[in-house]
């Protein structure tokens, strides 16, 4: 931080020297990682930050602050230097078996949460699945949305299915929420959900060599590789769909770019109803939604 050998730096000037660092690495957001990682590295929120911009750093502050920058520098992503993520306002901690939850999975929490509110409302003792859980951020958030609801998350990673238990009870839910290891609903012996979300693995095989390095050297394959052509997940969740949903009931599913069309051609191969579609922030076709039958 102070290559120079000059005067020990002030923590603003430190956190404006890791700005340069990420912004020269191609960092897309290097003012908020500098200041998050430096926040980190001294345990010290956002007000504090601002608070003790004027404080002399020693050499172990600034070595702290060094080696997550460092890391940063190398692609890592802030959400796994730092051991969580928010989503939907609330802190989601992360393990290796699971992905980092991102802005554009909110969509679907929001389209579930639409569906709810048009049909049972959110006071209802509703029964929520989420297929594929990892860290559990579709659950938990629903279920803080939904008080009397109760939920399973299923995940074929046992790592995934406790970092998501850990979660629930972080965010105050747990007593509402169970998880189970299994591969997709084939692992739910009962049926009658009202509704079911699941942000599958959908990128095809051949396109992992494109990812970005923060995804292809950080999140877990199985929770990306979609298969051959980015379906498989889809296959198998459409296909058991119409015996754990309620009549009534709706599966919310998360999309990959371009995926719009081929999902819900194999969702009314399977005798389900496609209801609507509904594009994220970006303006992409984000989140399907399907039901048993058309109720309309």
């Amino acid at each position: 931080m102070n290559p120079s050998g000059g005067a020990a730096p002030t923590l603003s000037e430190a956190v404006l020297q890791a700005r340069r660092q990420l912004a020269a690495a191609g960092v897309a957001t290097p003012d908020l990682d500098a200041r998050l990682l430096a926040g980190h590295a001294l345990g010290l929120d956002r007000v504090a930050m601002i608070a003790e911009g004027r404080r002399v750093l020693g050499e172990e502050d600034q070595a702290r602050i060094e080696a997550l920058i460092a890391r940063r520098r190398e692609g890592e992503p802030v959400g796994r230097i730092l051991g969580n993520r928010e989503f939907w306002g609330l802190e989601f901690i992360l393990g290796p078996d699971t992905l980092e939850p991102r802005p554009d999975s909110e969509t679907v929490v929001q389209a579930a949460l639409e569906f709810i509110d048009a049909g049972p409302g959110r006071a209802a003792p509703l029964r929520i699945a989420d297929l594929g859980t990892g860290t559990g951020c579709l659950l938990v958030a629903l279920l803080s949305e939904l008080p009397a609801a109760y939920g399973i998350g299923l995940d074929i990673a046992a790592g995934a299915a406790g970092v998501a238990m850990e979660n629930a009870a972080a965010n105050g839910v747990g007593g509402r929420a169970g998880f189970v290891v299994g591969d997709w609903s084939a692992a739910l012996t009962t049926d009658g959900f009202d509704v079911i979300v699941s942000n599958p693995p959908y990128i095809p095989t051949g396109d992992r060599a494109g990812l970005a390095r923060e995804v292809a050297d950080h999140d877990p394959i199985a929770a990306l590789d979609g298969g051959a052509d980015g379906l498989d997940a889809y296959r198998a969740i459409l296909a058991d769909a119409a015996r754990v949903l309620k009549p009534s009931g709706a599966l919310v599913l998360e999309l990959g770019i371009g995926q719009r069309m081929a999902v819900a051609a194999l969702a009314e191969k399977r005798g389900l109803t496609v209801r609507r579609t509904i594009r994220d922030l970006s303006d992409v076709e984000r989140v399907l939604e399907v039901a048993p039958y058309d109720a309309a």
